[in-house]
């Protein structure tokens, strides 16, 4: 009697395997609608493509970019169709570089894409819209960048040293001579920092570079080998006709070379005075930040009798303006350097009624050691991973109203969730144009407890 061939070694595979979309690849297709990241959606063959740089309605050529499963990433090579309400690029790298990806649409359409967004988040997930929408908060188009990372890399194959932005959904340098989105101040520099870089005698050793205008403006550089006289001497030259300072950041910290020189940035409609040095989180775009601290401070409506909780309070960005105006600001912060530069900060333009403390915001107990004495209003600005831990405790604080503050509309929707089963309601909330030719959505919502 024959043997029984047991277990699924030699049955049949049943079906037509898939085959991969290779890199490179290009295909002709329709956008039948838009992400909401900005990049437009089409169907090829099963296939979902996310196509960059492309606007619903349009019939264009794409590169595939990235491919997994059914979901092909791509960007637009040729478009033989146009949406009219496409508009000219305003930097030349546009669709190259990883950076400002919809600058092809109308500043209005981005706007009200982001506001899509956030409602889609908040209706979604929370099952909530706000009592008000408010108008979105917006600065320029172009020229608003007071901070950039760029990117730097030797190439040892082509003997080329690459400076630059990533390229889109790629390790790649784009290697630029202008950037049309920083401000006016450094894009001198940006234009002659590929030439400065050259002239440096080990290319191979050098990292990132950072530029930043505020008080003053700033050259950063990362280098993983001590810098010859000769080049330091280069790049003194350099920031000394720049009107800028020299940092450099080998093993440890960042350092200025130049130690009596301050770096920091104003906050003018409070007369403040706020030190920064390199690596300390800093909204990058001036003219938003100034809107968004005065919206914080209409909204929350702060009285002088009372004590305000600031969460994520950073180097006092809120803290302080918020310390004008009550009794007592309790600001909280998870890294214990920020909570000193933050407490100097204090100091420097004497405000004696705020206390800043560092906590475990990712834990339960940060609320919980603030609120011993109540507060009547609690400001939040998490990073992108938002607050769930801290928002679970919110009740705690006694508070009866809570301005939150979001670089992520996801995590902003499932917190809110939370404040809701808590007994909050969202009053009002609007979209804050931090970063305009990027599809990445800011916010900012206004809690208040239920009678």
């Amino acid at each position: 009697m024959a043997k029984h061939e047991r277990g699924l070694r030699f049955q049949p595979a049943g079906g037509v395997k898939n085959t991969q979309v290779p890199v490179g690849k290009k295909q002709r297709l329709v956008i039948e609608r838009l992400a909401s990241d900005g990049r437009g959606i089409g169907f090829v063959e099963g296939r979902t493509w996310f196509v960059t740089g492309s606007l619903a309605g349009e019939d264009v050529e794409a590169r595939v970019l990235n491919a997994r499963g059914k979901v092909v990433e791509a960007r637009t090579e040729r478009v033989f169709k146009a949406c009219e309400s496409r508009r000219p690029a305003a930097c030349e790298y546009f669709g190259r570089c990883g950076g400002c990806s919809v600058q092809h649409m109308p500043h209005a359409q981005q706007l009200a894409l982001k506001q899509e967004m956030l409602a889609e988040q908040l209706q979604r997930v929370a099952g909530v819209a706000p009592e008000q929408w408010s108008a979105p908060l917006v600065g320029p188009e172009l020229g608003y960048r007071r901070r950039a990372r760029v990117a730097v890399r030797w190439d040892q194959k082509a003997r080329r040293l690459d400076v630059g932005f990533r390229a889109a959904a790629s390790q790649d340098i784009v290697t630029i001579g202008h950037c049309p989105v920083l401000v006016p101040e450094l894009q001198p520099m940006m234009a002659q920092l590929p030439a400065l870089l050259a002239r440096l005698g080990k290319p191979q050793a050098l990292g990132h570079v950072e530029l930043f205008s505020g008080t003053s403006r700033a050259l950063l550089l990362r280098h993983t080998a001590p810098l010859a006289e000769a080049d330091l001497g280069i790049l003194h030259d350099f920031c000394k006709a720049h009107q800028a300072q020299l940092w450099l950041h080998g093993d440890g910290e960042p350092y200025p070379v130049d130690p009596t020189q301050a770096l920091g940035y104003r906050l003018e409609p409070w007369n403040l005075s706020l030190a920064w040095r390199p690596g300390d989180f800093i909204q990058v775009n001036a003219q938003v930040n100034t809107l968004m601290i005065e919206q914080a401070l209409d909204w929350l409506a702060p009285q002088p009798h009372e004590r305000v909780m600031d969460l994520f309070c950073g180097l006092g960005n809120f803290a302080l303006p918020l310390a004008g105006q009550v009794r007592e600001v309790l600001a909280i912060e998870g890294v214990q350097t920020m909570v000193e530069r933050a407490a100097l900060n204090a100091q420097a333009n004497r405000l004696a009624n705020v206390t800043f403390r560092q906590a475990d915001l990712s834990g339960s107990q940060a609320v919980a050691e603030g609120a011993v004495d109540g507060c009547s209003a609690v400001l939040l600005d998490p990073p992108r991973d938002g607050a769930f831990d801290v928002v679970r405790q919110i009740g705690q604080s006694g508070a009866r109203r809570l301005l939150y503050v979001s670089c992520n509309p996801a995590t902003l929707a499932r917190d809110t969730v939370e404040l809701v089963r808590q007994g909050y309601r969202l009053k009002r909330a609007g979209i804050l144009d931090m970063f305009p030719q990027t599809a990445h959505v800011e916010a900012m919502a206004l809690f208040e407890m239920s009678e």
